[in-house]
């Protein structure tokens, strides 16, 4: 109930009241105890407060969390959402009932919000946790041999540090949603029990237990059909690569994203791989399968380019003579993925010979065929209506046959002029534009890791940002892979592009990447952060992203002569601030 005095009403501290006024005041007091009688039960102390904790990398895990939160009140328990890094051993210390929800990054990493957590737990100066009733969910993906590590690293040192399970840890895989929500319900009902919560009278209907957070009706389960409105070759057709910039109409959906966002590209299997795998299954593709034809399930509902690890195990028992049996004997897995590189199903059907399962037998060992997620290349505000996406085409040659990547190739060649192609998008609250305006930004992002940074800087032009902008970009020939380059010198031109440092690492002999730029304006970028500039980085995980950290780090240790120490604890101090994120893959 809302109770405003009238219109241009003053009352003075020392002034008596009117008639008008006494009755206004009333009025108002009446409002606020029937609004107390009213709202009584929603309003009452929580049983106890759950702390939700979120180690995220691409916003799964957020979304469970969040989930989580919306049913805890729904049961009439108290609940907080924190990303793990904002918690301090101290802080957990403090807390009772405890909630782990973290995906694991790369080959059994923490992801980026969750890395100075994890040092500070692991310490011999961590504090007893005794006081604390914990669960831990993990998402991850079974294709990797550390599957959902961080889950379990987390989980044991709880254990460790005197904390209390009160659930076991579940592992979830890549279709995470199902296993997630039975986890919720049960850790949520066995909390409510333990502490005599119940549910709150305002929170007993389905609209007051739904999340806080409003979720689009187009997601991975429901795909928004979206028109394909350009395909549009970046690099030179001299170039050893093929980048192209697609954009994708939103029409009527209701979809909003942020830059910095994902689009998941819901893919389709080639005709050129389903076809020769269903000949040597010996099947024509008209089989049933669960009310579908085999070919259809190939096509849309399977991985059939990367072989999974149960196939692998299956055919290396099937036909143990196989040069791949010899391979996975010998136990190492780096190995094992030399030699699965390039290689698909088909391949390793073949290699197995006539011990090779039958589709019948293959199709249990097929992983779902999954959604690609590239980062969003546009801003909502100066491209309304649209979502762009900045993608390199993967495709090369092995002995007879070539190997094409799925989703890169199928929007490339197989998704015509205005073609549909099933899309969502992919939240990533932690890296985008500052909320400052005039926040300085430094953006590494080379190759395609340019992609959210062309968003960054037409969502900055847009709003008329007054902060500075810094990008650091390269590739391997400034002739053929300078993409966006008209777009980057009018950026430039109109001051919105600060400084643009460009590293084209094979037009000299010496080679020059992004990181020998930073260290060449070591500087200037240590003035940058110490004026308060974010510092965004974004493409490959595996070598780029740890090169540009150490340069990072060696740029901080030469400005403040302090040592490696220091660097390394001035960087976390910009992770703790939220200016230093990365979007890596």
């Amino acid at each position: 109930m809302t109770v405003m005095p009238p219109t241009g009403t003053l009352i003075p501290a020392d002034a008596p009241f009117s008639a008008q006024q006494e009755s206004w005041l009333a009025g108002f007091i009446a409002g606020i105890a029937a609004a107390g009688r009213r709202d009584g039960a929603a309003s009452a102390a929580p049983a106890a407060t759950i702390d939700i904790l979120i180690g995220t990398q691409t916003g799964n895990a957020e979304l469970v969390a969040d989930e989580a939160a919306a049913g805890a009140r729904a049961h009439g328990l108290g609940a907080r959402t924190t990303a793990l890094d904002d918690v301090t051993p101290e802080a957990l210390a403090a807390m009772t009932h405890v909630l782990v929800v973290t995906s694991t990054y790369g080959e059994g990493e923490m992801p980026d919000n969750a890395g100075l957590f994890w040092e500070a737990l692991q310490s011999d100066t961590a504090p007893r946790l005794e006081g604390v009733r914990y669960a831990v969910l993990g998402l991850g993906d079974r294709g990797y041999d550390e599957f959902c590590q961080a889950a379990k690293l987390i989980d044991t040192r709880l254990e460790q540090l005197g904390a209390t399970r009160l659930h076991e840890r579940v592992d979830c895989d890549v279709d995470f949603e199902e296993p997630a929500a039975q986890w919720t319900a049960e850790v949520l009902e066995r909390l409510a029990a333990q502490t005599g919560a119940t549910a709150d009278a305002g929170a007993t209907d389905a609209k007051a237990a739904a999340p806080a957070k409003s979720r689009s009706p187009w997601n991975k389960r429901t795909p928004y059909p979206s028109r394909l409105t350009e395909n549009r070759l970046l690099s030179s057709p001299r170039s050893a690569k093929e980048i192209r910039h697609y954009a994708f109409d939103l029409g009527d959906s209701g979809i909003t994203y942020q830059a910095g966002d994902a689009l998941a590209v819901v893919p389709v299997n080639d005709d050129a791989l389903v076809g020769p795998l269903l000949e040597h299954l010996g099947a024509s593709g008209e089989e049933d399968v669960d009310g579908r034809p085999l070919a259809d399930v190939l096509r849309t509902g399977r991985e059939i380019r990367i072989p999974s690890r149960e196939l692998v195990a299956d055919l290396a028992e099937r036909a143990p003579a196989s040069e791949l049996a010899a391979v996975v004997a010998h136990g190492d897995r780096s190995d094992l993925d030399s030699w699965l590189w390039g290689r698909d199903v088909l391949d390793l059907l073949r290699d197995t010979g006539p011990s090779a399962p039958s589709a019948a037998e293959l199709l249990p060992l097929l992983r779902p065929l999954q959604a690609r997620q590239y980062s969003i290349s546009s801003s909502p505000l100066a491209h309304p209506g649209s979502v762009h996406l900045t993608i390199a085409s993967v495709r090369y040659g092995a002995g007879r046959r070539t190997y094409e990547g799925v989703a890169s190739t199928y929007l490339a060649d197989r998704v015509g002029e205005d073609g549909t192609v099933g899309v969502y998008v992919q939240p990533n609250s932690a890296f985008g534009v500052p909320a400052d305006d005039s926040a300085p930004m430094v953006m590494i992002g080379p190759g395609t890791g340019i992609a959210p940074f062309r968003g960054f800087l037409h969502e900055r032009a847009a709003r008329g940002a007054s902060g500075r902008n810094w990008l650091f970009f390269g590739d391997q020939h400034r002739a053929t892979d300078f993409v966006y380059e008209d777009e980057l010198t009018e950026l430039r031109a109109s001051g919105v592009l600060t400084e643009l440092d460009l590293a084209f690492s094979r037009d000299q002999a010496e080679k020059v990447y992004v990181q020998t730029r930073m260290r060449e304006r070591s500087r200037e970028l240590y003035a940058w952060l110490e004026e308060g500039a974010h510092v965004y980085v974004c493409g490959d995980a595996s070598r780029m992203a740890k090169d540009v950290e150490a340069a990072l780090l060696g740029v901080v240790a030469e400005q403040r002569g302090r040592g490696h120490d220091d660097a390394a604890e001035y960087l976390a101090e910009l992770r703790r601030a939220k200016r230093y994120v990365r979007d890596v893959y």
